[in-house]
């Protein structure tokens, strides 16, 4: 229920994201359809087999494979590896925690448009990153600006009147990000901002 929702979105309908405290806000899953201003810092520091964690409808993974970089993207929604791959790039149709091909292969693995909020659990989600990269490999991540307010929220999709299931999504801020890396196998962490977004490299 909740891809049919995010896939909707995708072809243009308006979804909302609504909190369980009562805030709602849009989805704008469109916006990854096309290049968002900041990508080129993320791709830059790409120089090995790359996994796009969440990778929607593959705007970071098309980019690396045209730059002649190995990369797979691996999404929850059919329709999402659909236009990954329409658009010339690798993608799977599969969940992070699932079986994954390449474990312990991968040099980056990427987070972008916030998706350390995979599952409500960022630990656990630089855990399992943890065994899909490398050692030495590299988890590089976009996470919320300085000040903001780490934490899980219990949320859900809505549209013309009908809700998905309730699930939890997580932020992280820039200024959390040093311990819950640590302590996730991850001693050393860069941190930048570009256009407006926060990133960091954890390896």
């Amino acid at each position: 229920m909740i891809g049919a929702f995010y896939e909707s979105c995708l072809r243009g309908g308006d979804v909302d994201i609504e909190y369980a405290d009562g805030r709602i806000r849009s989805l704008a899953a469109q916006r990854w359809l096309r290049y968002n201003e900041g990508d080129e810092h993320i791709l830059v520091r790409c120089g090995g087999p790359t996994l796009d964690v969440g990778s929607g409808p593959g705007r970071l993974t098309v980019a690396l494979t045209r730059m002649g970089i190995p990369a797979l993207g691996i999404d929850i929604a059919p329709l999402a590896v659909e236009l990954t791959r329409r658009a010339g790039g690798p993608a799977l149709r599969r969940c992070v925690f699932e079986p994954l091909p390449g474990t312990g292969w991968w040099a980056e693995a990427l987070l972008a448009d916030g998706n350390i909020g995979i599952g409500g659990d960022p630990a656990a989600l630089l855990q399992r990153l943890r065994e899909l990269v490398r050692p030495g490999g590299t988890v590089i991540a976009e996470l919320s600006p300085p000040g903001a307010q780490s934490g899980v929220h219990t949320i859900r999709l809505r549209q013309a009147g009908r809700t998905s299931d309730w699930f939890t999504w997580a932020t992280v801020s820039i200024d959390d990000i040093a311990p819950l890396a640590g302590r996730s196998g991850f001693p050393v962490v860069e941190r930048w901002n570009a256009a407006g977004r926060w990133f960091a490299s954890l390896s």
